[in-house]
């Protein structure tokens, strides 16, 4: 069926009216939302303060904690690494003579991987290491900036 000009007129004004009326709803939620989220802390500004002792002492030992896990998963990953570059050089031995050059490549490119494991595993625990100590320097500066 093909619309008229009358039809289609009315069907583009419908359009745009659903159209503003999203669109005005949507301002309304986010209005709404901005101005009426936290009442209490706008009555009470020093009772939410974000930077107490307590709360620095908090992202401290949990920043500690998240740093002891994740020094213990690299751990782990360089473990399995290790012992995936052992298995199958060890694999390569079994399946090729003696002495032979595959055999030599194979040892040598686990010792290689084992190295780079080693490497790599202390890089990212430095890496853990630096992170956790500008946290913690993080909120030391805002302890003390809300402290005086």
């Amino acid at each position: 069926m093909k619309l008229n000009y009358f039809t289609k007129q009315v069907s583009t004004v419908k359009r745009w009216m659903a159209t503003t009326l999203f669109c005005m709803l949507a301002i309304a939620f986010v209005w709404q939302g901005a101005f009426f989220s936290n009442t209490s802390a706008m009555a009470d500004p020093a009772g939410t303060l974000i930077a107490s002792a307590d709360a620095g002492d908090e992202v401290k030992d949990k920043t500690s904690k998240d740093a002891g896990r994740a020094k213990n998963f690299i751990d782990d990953t360089k473990d399995k690494v290790k012992e995936a570059a052992k298995s199958n050089a060890s694999k390569v031995d079994q399946a090729t003579d003696n002495g032979s050059f595959v055999e030599r490549k194979a040892k040598k490119d686990a010792a290689t991987i084992q190295k780079r494991a080693d490497e790599d595993a202390s890089r990212t625990k430095e890496a853990v290491d630096n992170t956790k100590n500008v946290v913690e320097r993080a909120v030391e500066n805002i302890k003390d900036a809300f402290g005086k």
